[in-house]
Order: C-alpha cells, then structure tokens, then sequence
C-alpha cells in the first residue's frame, strides 16, 4: 500500500490546521500546499469537493536523506491528502514513505523511512 488515511467529521478548514499543528509537533513543516480545487476551477472550470495536498517536511530528516542520497529529492517531500468526501466527512490521506523510499534500494534509506513513517503515524493517531 503507498498511503495511510484516517476520517475525520470536522469542518474542512479545521481538519487542515489539525493536520499541520499534528504535523508541526513531530518536527514537520507545510512546504507547499496546494488547492486542487481551486486550481481545477481556475483551469478547467471543473467543480470539485475541497481537496488540498499538503507537503510536509522535516527538515533534520530531510536532511539526512539528501545527504545520504542527493537525488531522493525527487521523491520529497512527504503529501498529505486533506480532502471532503460526499457525505461531508474528511479524509486524511498519508504517503507511505516505506513504500516511496523503497525505489531507493538502500538499507540506511530504509531506516530513515521507518522513521518519518513511524512520525507520520503518530500524526494520524493524533487528529484520529
């Protein structure tokens, strides 16, 4: 499985700032976060329920990995999926980083993986 999701019944502005202060208390910042929503209405006149993939990043973690593997950058950084279902509840999406950073086929990249996901984790719990 490349994701992990948790349900939330929560309005979908509040489920975003969980996620982040969740994020923000495993040592992880919001680098990019982009409103498909908003972009698909803007570009294609599309209609969509609120869906925002956010790019958490930790920076020590980061670090690490491009240090160790300077090209795993194209893997970075972790998105998390906030997005409203019909029936107005909230899905957390999670990307696996066990599952990405396995293209890298490394041990010691394994281990860093075992470590953001386990923070990861601990972020879902959190807002679950």
């Amino acid at each position: 499985m490349y994701h992990f999701d948790t349900t939330l019944q929560c309005e979908f502005d509040d489920a975003v700032s969980q996620v982040t202060e969740a994020l923000k208390a495993e040592g992880f910042g919001v680098l990019t976060d982009i409103d498909v929503q908003a972009t698909f209405k803007a570009k294609l006149d599309i209609d969509r329920l609120p869906y925002r993939i956010l790019g958490a990043c930790n920076p020590t973690l980061a670090n690490k990995a491009i240090s160790t593997e300077p090209d795993i950058g194209t893997l970075l950084p972790c998105n998390v999926v906030v997005r409203q279902e019909e029936d107005n509840s909230i899905t957390i999406s999670f990307m696996d980083p066990l599952a990405a950073l396995s293209l890298v086929q490394r041990d010691d990249i394994k281990e860093l993986a075992k470590e953001v996901r386990s923070r990861l984790e601990r972020v879902c719990q959190a807002i679950s």
